[in-house]
């Protein structure tokens, strides 16, 4: 009999296209996000969750051996924690605000300190032995064998939402014969996903979902989705710092500004394992490394063009900050109360501080105006929010990264029949897809690799320069300015620049 030692999270489904891509990730994950808004226990249908247990204690050790257990004696999904509190309230603040990502709890390893909790749940919680386990979670295990893409049939949206209710969700676990590094925690509270907005921690996790697969298959990283009930950031923080020895770091995602500043810079000050936010940094480093190749292609310099942004929040502050890193001049940031400017009376504290190094000559007005003559438009907003009129104002060879999720706030062959010199969105059936699945699987596998505590400025700026590096000059095109999002050259390329 196999002696097993480790679990990793694994993808129910092969990602070797494009087209697997949009319907496992974006935009196709977006659909299964919007049925589980609307109906909540549809969350069973379109993720693992149905099949998904977490194993608390306070001895990471000791919760992988009992999942190990349920996984090989029963095929439960089963997820090992340790929580580093034996307060009762710390214990309960834990087990209710995951309930999100998983259909059961086992605490029967620290059943003596549980038992008088009365948590407030509406999944099962194991507090000791029982008759039947299986029965008593209520778990089910989807498994897919010899799946064919073309079995799905319809629009990219309806594909996804037929392999999710077929499979349960994309991600399983495995059991391995060798012992496995603790997986990253990609730690959502659903309140900014993709750009759906506050949808919450059930509705987002098929995205959480689609990100481990993609750790998974480009970088060999195993990570474990998850979603928080709680959008109190005290809490966010205060339950990662509890959780955080079960993993070998955090991926924060899709936390809403101005809230995930906050999360985040006190996860880094307070936290021994790297904290990295891949909307604000994931996205400040693939936005980077396209601008350098579209300006080349243009034949114009960073630090002489007009940028414009639609969207200030936290993925537009964080693009924004990188390229003034990279010596850009001029930019002005525009939101839905028009441009970022000091002392603006709408400004929150992360608006406020980047209005010091932007919008240099005091603009006032909206983003129709603001747009006027900008060599580069960078969208990180809303939907349609660029018309005909507003490209054709644009200075000579425009460059346009229209990058709101699932749609942009325009279409790429819009803006390319409007005059957009380069057109580039976040979707990968379109070309030029500007996508955080190009840095962070590279960029945990090379963290984790190098034991590095901290992500720095520097390491962003040198994975920023190592991708735009990998289209060669005689590749780059206006079709073609970064790599393809499954190009398996780029994940290594990027975890060896993070030294």
């Amino acid at each position: 009999m196999k002696q097993y030692n480790g679990i990793k999270i694994v993808s129910k489904a092969e990602v070797s296209s494009k087209d697997e891509l949009a319907i496992i990730y974006t935009p196709g994950v977006a659909a299964s996000c919007l049925k589980i808004k609307d109906d909540i226990e549809t969350s069973y249908d379109y993720t693992n969750r149905e099949n998904s247990v977490a194993v608390i204690s306070f001895d990471y050790q000791k919760s992988l051996k009992r999942a190990i257990f349920l996984k090989n004696t029963l095929g439960i999904d089963a997820y090992p924690l340790e929580i580093s509190s034996t307060e009762k309230d710390k214990i309960k603040l834990v087990v209710e605000n995951i309930e999100p990502s998983f259909g059961a709890i086992d605490l029967s390893i620290i059943s003596k300190e549980v038992q008088n909790i009365d948590f407030d749940i509406s999944i099962p919680v194991l507090k000791g032995v029982v008759k039947d386990l299986k029965e008593f979670f209520l778990c089910v295990s989807k498994n897919l064998f010899m799946f064919s893409y073309d079995t799905l049939k319809g629009t990219i949206s309806e594909k996804s939402l037929q392999l999710r209710k077929m499979a349960g969700g994309v991600i399983e676990t495995e059991l391995t014969e060798e012992e496995q590094k603790k997986p990253v925690g990609i730690i959502s509270d659903g309140s900014a996903v993709l750009g759906l907005g506050n949808i919450g921690g059930y509705a987002g996790l098929p995205v959480m979902e689609g990100k481990a697969v993609l750790f998974q298959e480009l970088g060999d990283v195993s990570a474990m989705p998850v979603c928080l009930k709680t959008q109190n950031p005290e809490e966010v923080i205060e339950i990662v710092l509890l959780l955080q020895n079960s993993f070998s770091g955090i991926n924060l995602e899709d936390i809403k500004a101005p809230e995930c500043f906050k999360i985040e810079n006190e996860l880094i000050e307070k936290s021994e394992i790297p904290i990295f936010h891949d909307d604000q940094h994931g996205t400040a480093i693939v936005v980077a490394a396209a601008l350098l190749n579209a300006l080349h292609l243009a034949g114009k310099k960073i630090n002489e063009v007009k940028i414009v942004f639609s969207g200030a929040g936290a993925a537009a502050i964080a693009v924004c900050k990188l390229i003034l890193a990279l010596g850009a001049k001029d930019i002005t940031m525009f939101d839905i109360d028009g441009a970022v400017y000091k002392g603006r009376e709408q400004n929150n504290f992360a608006h406020e501080e980047i209005a010091k190094y932007t919008n240099p000559n005091d603009f006032k007005g909206t983003l129709k105006d603001g747009i006027v003559c900008a060599d580069v438009f960078i969208g990180l907003s809303a939907p349609n929010l660029l018309n005909e009129e507003m490209v054709k104002s644009m200075s000579k060879k425009p460059i346009i990264f229209a990058l709101a999720n699932p749609t942009p706030e325009i279409m790429p062959d819009e803006a390319k029949k409007f005059g957009a010199y380069i057109s580039a969105s976040g979707r990968s059936d379109f070309p030029n897809q500007i996508n955080n699945s190009l840095i962070f699987p590279g960029l945990f596998n090379g963290v984790l690799k190098h034991n590095i505590r901290k992500i720095t400025n520097e390491i962003k700026l040198n994975c920023a320069f190592a991708l735009a590096s990998l289209v060669k000059d005689e590749e780059l095109s206006t079709e073609y300015i970064l790599p393809d999002a499954l190009d398996r050259t780029v994940p290594k390329t990027i975890s060896d620049n993070v030294i």
